[in-house]
């Protein structure tokens, strides 16, 4: 059944057309052509339509018109980062999302980038797709542009063809007429001219270093528009991101390999659905069977985080943008669970307790915490968060969706001992490790409260860590 069209305003009156199929974390999936886009044709190409209910399955998927294309505003408009965030805050704004990831293809990455940057505490994982930072590196042949721009100014509809086959890929006949049909209704030949060139000036390169989601970046081998190397780079700039390769030429996910680019979403995205993995604003929603309870058993390796001086960030800060930074906090702890196959346990007041079937995962997962927070310190001074963290192992007591018992006991007093940006771990934890390349500095033995016989503790040195 196609999705109903609905409607969103921006903060500067544009009127942005919407669609929302599926149930599950959402993915906003901005125009994947700036600012070209159709939601209402794109949904009649057969292709195009299966790839978003293959991921509907599991993810709840939306889609949108920029303005001034598809069945958005019409009006004449600027075409910027700021307006395409303008788009994209609305419709994030209307459904009122609490956490969702980004899927940027192509020109749309720089927006999903500096959208990221600007709302952390909304955004769990970013997903890129042949994209890039910086407009300025769609690079195209000089013949190529120049042929193209001649097009566009005197024939329209075979402006569109061409470089819809350019895009697709010269094979890939059918469906490239078909999205060079769906340009022609996306945009008129006058907005055409008017942002054609624009994307070139849009450009989140500086912001990469700040990106504190994890983020997938994903590219095909042979994409002629695009050299592989700007991917890389894509992937090198973001602190936690992983770079996957399709082989092919198309820029559409949809053509070819559909079911491996789907299968490498939710892969990246799948924790999100294994029992036990849920996101932390929903850890303890009533519907169990939608979010079903860990059960966790067995020899375990716990870890606790504490937020430092909460209390003085609310009267510092005021109760909402405190409240916005432990969001923050929540949203970086529970993406870097996900990654390393953490289970939530509880809130704990200023932190949050987890366990991990190994000890190298939540030492990967504490080292992933403070490398996010510490992007955004320098990237917020004046609203800097700062967080301990403590690790112990043993063999916890359950009891219902909770974990009992010494070894949480030791976790908790290790994260307690812990200064700010410290993560401690307790010597067992150490010993679990060995061999696997972390840097630990010795503590010594500290007498910790409830434990008769002193316990040696360990500093992972996380910045040294590679």
């Amino acid at each position: 059944m196609e999705p109903r069209i609905q409607y969103a305003s921006t903060s500067d009156g544009v009127s942005i057309a919407y669609w929302s199929i599926g149930e599950g974390l959402p993915i906003v999936n901005p125009p994947p052509a700036l600012p070209w886009s159709h939601i209402e044709r794109e949904w009649q190409i057969p292709e195009w339509r299966h790839f978003y209910e293959h991921l509907s399955e599991n993810y709840r998927v939306i889609r949108y018109d920029s303005r001034g294309s598809g069945l958005s505003s019409r009006l004449p408009t600027e075409y910027s980062l700021d307006t395409h965030l303008l788009d994209l805050e609305a419709v994030v704004d209307r459904l009122d999302l609490q956490q969702l990831a980004l899927f940027g293809i192509f020109s749309n990455v720089p927006v999903i980038i500096a959208y990221a940057v600007r709302h952390p505490e909304r955004v769990s994982h970013l997903i890129s797709w042949c994209g890039v930072a910086n407009g300025g590196d769609l690079k195209r042949p000089q013949h190529m542009t120049d042929h193209l721009e001649t097009l566009i100014s005197v024939d329209y509809e075979l402006f569109t063809e061409t470089l819809a086959h350019t895009i697709f890929g010269w094979s890939e006949g059918e469906a490239a007429h078909r999205f060079a049909q769906y340009m022609q209704a996306g945009l008129t030949p006058e907005q055409a001219r008017l942002c054609w060139g624009a994307n070139d000036k849009i450009d989140a390169g500086d912001l990469l270093s700040k990106v504190t989601q994890p983020t997938l970046v994903m590219h095909r081998r042979d994409f002629p528009l695009l050299n592989i190397e700007t991917s890389k780079q894509l992937a090198a700039g973001i602190p936690d991101s992983r770079l996957r390769l399709f082989d092919g030429s198309s820029l559409s996910p949809y053509v070819g390999d559909m079911r491996g680019v789907v299968d490498a979403i939710d892969e990246f995205l799948g924790s999100q659905r294994i029992e036990g993995h849920v996101p932390l604003g929903h850890a303890h929603d009533s519907d169990a069977s939608e979010h079903p309870a860990a059960t966790p058993g067995g020899f375990r390796t716990i870890m606790f985080t504490d937020m430092e001086g909460s209390t003085g960030l609310t009267q510092r800060l005021g109760d909402a943008r405190a409240q916005d930074l432990v969001r923050l906090h929540n949203t970086i702890v529970g993406s870097a669970l996900y990654a390393q196959g953490g289970t939530l346990v509880k809130h704990t007041g200023d932190g949050i307790m987890a366990s991990f079937p190994t000890a190298s995962g939540a030492i990967e997962c504490a080292i992933a915490i403070q490398r996010a927070f510490a992007s955004h310190n320098d990237a917020s001074p004046a609203e800097q968060v700062n967080v301990r963290i403590g690790i112990n192992a043993g063999e916890p007591v359950a009891e219902g969706d909770d974990l009992f018992g010494t070894a949480v006991q030791l976790a908790s007093r290790v994260c307690a001992r812990a200064d700010a940006g410290e993560i401690l771990i307790s010597d067992v934890v150490r010993q679990l490790v060995a061999g696997k390349g972390f840097l630990f500095a010795d503590r010594g033995e500290a007498e910790l409260r409830g434990f008769e016989d002193p316990v040696r503790i360990y500093d992972v040195r996380w910045r040294e860590t590679a």
